[in-house]
């Protein structure tokens, strides 16, 4: 039995939009998400590190220095902020005196200027190492959304642009505006200087890009890209550049833009000598393509890449000289609606976001694949057997079937229209990759049988493109939305879930209906057979789980323990157990013998929407509409192996303390029942000390002996032997011994000093009244004792005489 999972790994949005940068190294990636500034390993896509703002205000732009060692983020507090981020510290703050937040911002190449342009229409100028502000240029107007220094520091020049289309040049020593490059109709978006130093080449939303002479400062050439262009990289002269169209020498740089696509063009001819192939379908019409738009482009010259931002927060590595696809990193998921393992070894998942694209992650390196295809949401997924072919379903009406070819690239081999509502659940065959079941929102289910040619022959698939998949059967099911629908392990029977609070079950070669579940109060979310027993598994939005015998659709048990909708359920450990999700983010599992919760794991703050195990049951995936996906580790063993070795480390203290108390060893003996935390036990060595000849005084030496943080557990343990009128006088002498040695001063810094003191006093003064009221009473019998010795004495004087 399973009896624990422990979170391995998060994906979670590391990316929210705005400036990326790369280190100069090419390791590290530092991508804006809200108030945070997250670090992230290139080669794992792991989040290494999270700088978070304190005044929980979004970060309006940051930068990089070229040195790598210094990092600003500026934010809408219009404060500023200076980064050791390799130890996420924060050095300084400062405020921009700027009057609206900070725009954009560059740094010299000595990495010693810092310069912001603000959304006040002024840009500033830091010097970073005498940390004070060195200029104020005012003349922009509007949003100052693009600063850059001259390369050669030399010369000590800024060019900046605003939302008057112009560019700049300031010059630094005088504090003036000496000239202005007016030619763009539109958001000038980049600048880039050629090596020279004397070249300049713009580009700007107004779908040109335009090539300036810095001497005379006049335009040498238009060139038309004929789409909104958001980046223009200068193609470094040392590099084999041939395979871009590269032919000759000469300036050539590459754009990227609302059409997604990057392109090489040739200064001197104005001639596009290069354009990417792409898998999508580039949009002609004037509505240009929103999904695929790139919105930021840079050259990583350590690592021969370019990166590629999109407008859906994708991260594309690039070969800067073949622009084949190294590495694709998914910035942000909306919400998730589905996942599932993928691969023979489970080596991917594939994600349904709340988008008409599917996302498949590499887990080893977290490369994500995007797959092109729906039109409208994805709402499930399910995946084949063997783990090479899925299936997605989606608002569009349509499923579309995926094939993952050997190398990990996943196409499209089928697709199949046929429901007339968005198709909300889908089931694939489990012996062989035979048909698949779907069910919609127009309350019906269709069971699609898959054509032997996409098993066997695959890459006849892909030359000739998707096959059309025609519906053999259709049948109206329930007389509301069907949101779950399920296949046996045997492949005759299929179960639907709907939100009429009925469960059927389903002959699977004609869809004749053999029984129905009835004992929900509310809609059913899941149906799952048991891959052992002839059980079904439901969930509901009344937040119970119930399991049904196939034979006479009874109902045999019903598990109680959620408190929302129960979303997901999924049986591991052979069929013994189940994970449940919920739509509050929680994670129950249950032993079906037993009938209870043996775990609730807390991992998503919102639905979980996605559960599924991999082949080998001992690992989880889960997916919520937080926008986050977690794997679960089943940690079973290794919690009991942990159990264990306390518990034998516990058995070993004991026998020890054994020895030591019967070797009269008591320091160590006070020492080990400390940590064992065995007030008794303490109590016990402290009763031996005081029997001994000069207990008292041994004791005393004991106690000093012990360590601050073992004094302290002894002043809890005597608050309790103290409310035993048996043990006070130990307790008392161990108070005494603690008031003796050490100072009042150091006594306050004992961690529960105040509660001890004011649990103490009651008891101390209870047990003094006591011996006061025995010290009376003892001194009444004596004086008893001595008037009867005198009475005594007199009568025999008596006598005598």
């Amino acid at each position: 039995f399973r009896s624990s999972y422990a979170a391995s790994r998060k994906i979670e949005p590391f990316y929210k939009g705005g400036r990326v940068q790369v280190s100069r190294d090419g390791k590290f990636m530092f991508c804006p998400c809200g108030t945070r500034l997250n670090v992230i390993d290139v080669e794992t896509g792991a989040l290494l590190r999270s700088l978070e703002q304190d005044d929980q205000e979004d970060i309006t732009s940051s930068i990089l220095s070229p040195d790598d060692e210094i990092l600003v983020t500026g934010s809408r507090a219009l404060l500023l902020k200076q980064w050791n981020w390799r130890e996420s510290k924060c050095v300084r703050t400062w405020k921009a005196v700027h009057v609206a937040p900070v725009a954009s911002m560059a740094f010299d190449s000595t990495s010693t200027l810092l310069a912001t342009g603000g959304c006040d229409s002024t840009i500033k100028i830091w010097d970073m190492i005498k940390q004070y502000c060195t200029h104020n240029l005012k003349g922009s107007s509007g949003v100052v959304h693009l600063v850059e220094f001259h390369p050669d520091i030399s010369r000590l020049q800024l060019l900046s642009s605003s939302m008057d289309y112009k560019i700049r040049i300031w010059d630094l020593n005088s504090s003036k505006c000496v000239a202005v490059l007016d030619g763009h109709f539109s958001a000038v978006t980049c600048l880039a200087f050629a090596a020279d130093g004397n070249t300049l080449i713009s580009s700007g939303r107004d779908k040109i890009c335009m090539v300036w002479n810095l001497k005379t400062r006049e335009s040498k050439r238009t060139i038309p890209i004929y789409e909104s262009v958001e980046a223009a990289i200068l193609l470094p002269e040392k590099g084999d550049f041939s395979q871009l169209g590269v032919k000759k020498q000469g300036l050539h740089f590459l754009t990227a833009g609302s059409k997604g696509i990057l392109k090489i063009w040739e200064v001197a001819t104005a001639a596009c000598v290069y354009t990417q192939p792409v898998s999508f379908e580039p949009v002609e019409s004037k509505e240009e393509a929103s999904e695929h738009s790139l919105t930021h482009c840079m050259l990583v010259p350590e690592r021969n890449e370019i990166v590629t931002v999109s407008v859906e927060h994708n991260i594309v590595l690039y070969d800067a000289e073949t622009l084949q696809l190294r590495k694709q990193l998914a910035g942000y998921n909306d919400e998730v609606l589905d996942v599932k393992f993928l691969g023979p070894g489970d080596s991917h998942i594939v994600v349904a976001t709340n988008s008409p694209q599917l996302k498949v992650f590499e887990l080893a390196t977290s490369h994500c694949q995007i797959l092109y295809g729906h039109t409208e949401t994805i709402l499930a997924l399910d995946v084949f057997r063997k783990g090479l072919m899925f299936v997605s379903c989606a608002k569009d009406k349509s499923i579309r079937v995926w094939r993952m070819n050997k190398d990990g690239r996943v196409v499209c081999v089928a697709h199949g229209l046929g429901h007339a509502h968005g198709v909300g659940a889908v089931s694939c065959s489990r012996m062989k990759e035979s048909f698949i079941v779907t069910s919609s929102q127009d309350c019906t289910i269709k069971v699609w049988n898959i054509p032997e040619s996409l098993t066997s022959k695959a890459k006849a698939a892909l030359i000739s493109g998707p096959e059309t998949l025609h519906a053999q059967v259709t049948e109206r099911g329930h007389d509301k939305d069907i949101n779950s629908v399920a296949v046996s392990p045997n492949d005759k029977l299929i179960a639907t879930g709907s939100q009429d609070r009925l469960a059927k079950l389903w002959s699977c070669s004609d869809c004749s209906l053999l029984g129905v579940f009835t004992g929900h109060k509310r809609g059913i979310w899941c149906v799952q057979f048991s891959p052992v027993d002839q059980i079904l598994a439901t969930s509901s939005a009344d937040g119970t789980l119930k399991l049904w015998g196939l034979q006479d659709f009874s109902c045999l048990k019903t598990f109680e323990g959620h408190d929302a909708s129960v979303l997901k359920i999924i049986f591991v450990s052979r069929g013994t157990q189940l994970l449940s999700s919920g739509s509050d983010g929680l994670l129950k599992l249950w032993t079906i013998k037993t009938n209870e919760c043996v775990k609730t794991l807390d991992g998503h703050e919102d639905k979980i929407w996605g559960l599924h195990s991999n082949k080998q049951d001992d690992m989880v995936v889960t997916a919520s509409s937080d926008s986050s996906i977690v794997l679960w580790k089943d940690v079973t063993e290794i919690e009991q192996e942990e159990a264990q070795a306390k518990q034998e480390e516990q058995i070993m203290k004991e026998q020890e303390l054994s020895n030591l108390l019967h070797e009269k060893r008591y320091l160590k003996a006070l020492g080990l029942a400390i940590s064992l935390d065995r007030p008794h036990t303490v109590l016990m060595v402290v009763k031996a000390i005081l029997k001994e000849s000069d207990g008292r005084k041994h004791l005393e030496e004991n106690i000093v002996r012990l360590r601050k943080d073992q004094k302290e557990a002894v002043l809890t343990f005597l608050v309790t032997w103290n409310t035993n009128s048996r043990n006070c006088h130990e307790a008392q002498a161990v108070i005494e011994t603690l008031l003796k040695h050490e100072a009042p001063d150091s006594l306050l810094q004992y961690s529960g000093i105040k509660s001890a003191v004011e649990s103490l006093l009651p008891y101390t003064e209870r047990h003094f009244q006591r011996l006061s009221r025995l010290l009376q009473a003892s001194m009444f019998i004596d004086f008893m004792w001595q008037n009867m010795r005198l009475a005594d004495a007199s009568q025999q004087e008596d006598v005598t005489l």
